[in-house]
């Protein structure tokens, strides 16, 4: 069986065997119908046919009702005239006969056994034989005054009966004894204990004739107050967009090298000025995102140049003097430059993973305080002695594990002793313990006897790049990168990297907080050139 589009057989028949009642479209005409959009893309046009729409519905709805209490309106009118008519025609006929048309609205007189005693001209093309069309009263039973019926008239040529051609029409009759309608009954052949009905027709052609002209004028009404509506919510939305197209302008002219400008506010308090305060705000935070990444272009391009140019130079003196040159000192200078190369680039490779929000490494159940031993005897033996480096666990019965990665917790670790080392006199501290001011946590501390950081640049230290001891070389101050480094990798598994506010000339504390169970879900954080805010925390 050979493949047919759309499912169908070349005859038109679906593979039930049953024939299609419509033809098969190609399948292309269905996909680019769903693509059609029929409704304007502008906010300005679907503001303006929202508000036409909502107007349409309104004065319709209105319009309708006005029609309608115009017809019952009316129609009542047309009723009270009618009952009048029955009392009219009931005194009138006490006395003589009417003796022909008589009254606005069409009536019938009619007694026993339909006999026809007067009627309006309206009723004369129903009235065969000197016969009512309008049922008599009959004999025996109640005399009702102001009963209301309905009859319905069949369609006739005659011009005098257009108005009641083919309608049910509603009559008012008020039932007598003939002998009180001697001047109608008297010569007709009546007898004297017989029965007279007068039916007075309540036509509704005012009512329609008023309803006509009002359906005129709300014809032409309805769809100019519709568009006049319509177009006042057009001007009045591109009057409240014009500030935002003004934003939208001005912010087109940002570009990610100069993101300079701002927009101007507008004088509202309303939504747009809400919205331009917050791109200002975002434009504030690509302008200091934007000057982060030149000065970290910058310090990167320094840090590395220095190792390069220092590589460089011994080399390139060694070539010169080959005889003269202490080739084992070459090659080891040269070594330690290659390897300060090497640990920078992975600091900058590290960096540059945790800015891109790469997923964190796996994490699991870490002993910080077993961590922490094996890593003070490893810099207690580096060290040899000085500065001294001791590890001090705090009720060494107490679980201190956490849900962490461990090669990401050790880089913490390893980045607060270096620093330590840096500047310790003679000591360096740690100490792992349960945090007991935030219970389920683990508290580490790295304590050092040097010469302290100022409380002013407790954050500071935390920037990429920063040396706050301005003399120390290059070659022993470090790269500048471990703080921000140990600091975002603490804020990777939901915890905390301060520095504790120190009395002066008594050394620096670094204090790392670690939830004990796991933080997820694991947000990391963009890097914004400075560390994350945190005041120091007092021990």
């Amino acid at each position: 069986m050979t493949d047919v589009p759309n499912g169908r057989e070349p005859d038109g028949r679906d593979p039930n065997g049953r024939r299609a009642l419509l033809p098969a479209f190609p399948s292309g005409v269905f996909r680019r119908l769903r693509r059609a959009r029929f409704y304007p893309r502008s906010v300005r046009a679907r503001s303006a046919l929202a508000a036409a729409f909502a107007a349409a519905v309104l004065f319709t709805s209105g319009a309708l009702l006005m029609r309608h209490q115009l017809y019952d309106e009316r129609l009542r009118a047309a009723s009270s005239v009618a009952h009048q008519q029955v009392d009219t025609l009931l005194s009138v006929t006490a006395y003589a006969s009417i003796g022909g048309p008589w009254g606005a609205a069409p009536y019938e007189i009619v007694a026993d056994d339909g006999v026809l005693l007067a009627s309006s001209p309206e009723l004369e093309p129903y009235e065969k034989d000197g016969r009512a069309f309008l049922p008599g009263p009959g004999r025996g039973g109640s005399l009702p005054l102001y009963t209301r019926r309905r009859f319905m008239f069949p369609t006739v040529a005659e011009p005098a009966a257009r108005s009641l051609s083919g309608r049910t029409v509603t009559t008012v009759d008020g039932t007598v004894p003939a002998s009180y309608l001697p001047g109608e009954t008297q010569g007709r052949g009546v007898a004297a204990g017989a029965r007279v009905r007068v039916y007075v027709l309540i036509v509704p052609d005012d009512a329609e004739r008023a309803v006509g002209q009002l359906d005129g004028e709300l014809v032409v009404a309805v769809p100019l107050a519709t568009a006049l509506v319509a177009g006042v919510a057009w001007l009045a939305t591109r009057r409240a967009l014009r500030p935002v197209e003004a934003i939208r302008a001005r912010t087109a002219s940002v570009t990610a090298t100069d993101p300079r400008e701002r927009v101007e506010v507008p004088d509202t308090a309303d939504e747009v000025a809400e919205l331009a305060l917050t791109i200002n705000a975002t434009l504030q935070r690509l302008e200091e995102a934007a000057t982060a990444q030149r000065r970290f272009v910058a310090d990167a391009a320094h840090e590395l140049r220095s190792p390069l140019a220092t590589l460089l130079a011994g080399l390139e003196v060694a070539t010169a003097y080959p005889d003269r040159a202490d080739w084992t000192a070459v090659v080891s200078a040269a070594g330690r430059q290659a390897r300060r190369l090497s640990g920078l680039t992975e600091e900058l490779l590290l960096l540059a993973r945790l800015d891109a929000g790469a997923p964190p490494a796996p994490a699991e159940r870490v002993d910080v305080a077993a961590l922490a031993g094996r890593l003070a005897e490893e810099y207690a033996e580096r060290a040899g002695g000085s500065p001294k480096v001791d590890l001090l666990v705090a009720a060494p019965d107490t679980q201190t594990t956490v849900f962490a990665a461990p090669g990401d917790l050790e880089r913490i670790l390893r980045n607060l002793l270096d620093n330590a080392l840096r500047h310790a006199v003679g000591r360096v501290l740690l100490t792992v313990a349960r945090d007991s001011a935030a219970p389920g946590s683990v508290l580490c501390t790295v304590r050092d006897d040097g010469a302290g950081v100022a409380e002013a640049d407790s954050e500071r230290i935390f920037e990429r790049f920063t040396r706050l001891d301005e003399s120390r070389t290059r070659t022993d101050g470090g790269t500048g990168l471990g703080l921000a480094i140990a600091r975002d990798l603490a804020a990777r598994h939901g915890g905390l990297l301060v520095l504790a506010v120190q009395p002066e000339g008594s050394g620096a504390c670094f204090v790392l907080r670690l939830p004990a169970e796991d933080p997820m879900p694991i947000r990391p954080h963009p890097f914004k050139g400075r560390g994350r805010s945190a005041r120091p925390q007092p021990l």
